[in-house]
């Protein structure tokens, strides 16, 4: 564990990254945001770690976004430019990433959420991006992801108005793919992200690049990107025990 920010390495495949900073929300500060990634690295070059699960600690926030408090951390603007951007971080994580959502997730902790892959929130998930109201725009992918999620028009009214949503709400939007009671809901994430850990690493990772693709390349470049990642897989081997798993009636077990 390190600070306000731990790394859980499960026998599962399953890693958590977790904010524990619950008495502000688990805002963000720069030491966090720099844990964030370091933990982020880690996960994706430790083979024995399959999928992330991305969970705030406590009962009232996933995460508040970035600490202001602790903006003065940096001495001026071309500091600040080059911070270290903690949804990036977890954007950039090669293997999928499932968060567990609750309480408060606003602002930078709501673009956390986006670089999840999936989201899985409590019925107590207040979701919303409220920089408009304080006189500046969000710098972690909320205006390039949200619309990819949710639609230009809806996008512009939660990003211009700073209005939040509730769970169901952001179900409907697509902002989450699952809700679940509070007590149930990190439950629920943890399952799919074992579920995940359980298949072949080169064929989730394989998934996640291609639809990653999809968001943002022509449809001929995207297809092509993907039979390539079909040839992949069958490169690497992990489909014979797929074979012989459908063949037996069993289970797949991948070692890889």
């Amino acid at each position: 564990m390190e600070g306000e920010v731990h790394l859980i390495r499960g026998e599962d495949g399953v890693a958590e990254i977790v904010l524990d900073r619950p008495a502000k929300h688990n805002a963000v500060t720069p030491e966090m945001a720099e844990a964030i990634a370091r933990h982020a690295a880690a996960v994706d070059a430790d083979p024995a770690l399959r999928c992330v699960l991305l969970r705030g600690a406590g009962d009232r926030a996933f995460c508040s976004g970035t600490d202001l408090n602790a903006l003065a951390a940096y001495p001026d603007l071309w500091s600040f430019r080059n911070r270290v951007e903690y949804s990036t971080s977890v954007r950039e994580i090669r293997k999928p990433v499932v968060a567990a959502l609750k309480g408060w997730a606003l602002g930078g902790g709501f673009e956390l959420a986006l670089a999840a892959d999936i989201r899985v929130a409590g019925r107590s998930l207040r979701a919303g991006f409220p920089e408009v109201t304080r006189g500046w725009v969000g710098g972690g992918g909320a205006s390039q992801m949200l619309p990819r999620l949710v639609g230009y028009g809806q996008a512009m009214r939660l990003l211009l108005t700073g209005e939040t949503v509730d769970a169901e709400e952001a179900r409907a939007l697509g902002m989450v793919e699952v809700v679940a009671e509070d007590a149930d809901h990190e439950q629920a994430a943890r399952a799919i992200a074992r579920r995940i850990a359980g298949f072949s690493p080169v064929a989730t990772q394989s998934v996640k690049a291609s639809v990653r693709m999809a968001m943002q390349a022509p449809l001929p470049a995207g297809l092509a990107y993907e039979n390539e990642m079909n040839v992949l897989c069958f490169a690497a081997g992990d489909h014979m025990e797929g074979i012989r798993a459908f063949a037996e009636k069993r289970e797949a077990a991948f070692k890889r």
